[in-house]
């Protein structure tokens, strides 16, 4: 979601900084890139460390809620082509399940917005017990959406998220954000989901997993973002 579908990052990044001022302490650039694509409650660690005085819980509540108000301020800065690419497959029937390791709260606050059901199931943060990379948020959503997870597109743009899709054995599109990302075998790397389209993964899909498209109980695809 964040990075991915939106353009959050510099909400959170703007949180973090607020709330470790707050407590007399420095945040910088270099810091807030340490917790892209990471789950709330590891950043939180990092956020103590740097002098924030409050449990993890409370810091997870206070930057989402932060993040939250500039949202429901600012609106969606939706990242080029995400919008575009969700119509065409919500349009199309595809089932999609939004895997984020952001709170529910906030997931839905921006499911809410798209402007129409995009999401067969939501997959936050809070409903796991490992964030990513661990794959169990991915395994969950498939799990959740009936499908086999080697039947599934997976879409990221940071490193714990590429490497928790990877590991779930979908197959991935890392669309790199605020943190590089190397091309690898493992997945494919696009500049931007601008121009990305059903076909588009469909095709990226038949590429990558010919020998499963000619097995005959071949499960229903799915798309994750």
């Amino acid at each position: 979601m964040d990075g991915t579908l939106v353009d959050t990052e510099p909400y959170w990044m703007r949180a973090e900084h607020e709330l470790v001022e707050s407590f007399g302490g420095v945040w910088t650039h270099a810091d807030a890139m340490l917790l892209v694509g990471s789950g709330l409650l590891g950043s939180a660690a990092i956020l103590q460390n740097r002098g924030v005085e409050l449990s993890a819980e409370e810091i997870v509540d206070t930057l989402t809620n932060r993040v939250q108000e500039q949202l429901a301020s600012a609106g969606i800065p939706w990242r080029p082509g995400a919008h575009e690419l969700l119509s065409e497959l919500h349009a199309a029937g595809m089932p999609m399940a939004l895997v984020t390791m952001s709170e529910q709260r906030m997931a839905r606050q921006i499911a809410s917005i798209v402007g129409f059901d995009a999401f067969t199931t939501i997959i936050s943060g809070d409903m796991v017990q490992q964030s990513k990379p661990h794959p169990e948020a991915y395994l969950t959503a498939a799990d959740t959406l009936r499908v086999d997870p080697v039947h599934c597109v997976a879409i990221e743009d940071s490193l714990p998220g590429v490497a928790a899709a990877v590991a779930s054995g979908a197959v991935v599109v890392a669309v790199p954000h605020m943190v590089p990302i190397e091309q690898s075998e493992h997945y494919t790397r696009l500049d931007t989901l601008t121009g990305s389209t059903l076909a588009s993964l469909t095709e990226l899909y038949r590429s990558r997993r010919p020998a499963l498209l000619s097995h005959p109980t071949t499960p229903k695809d799915a798309t994750r973002a």
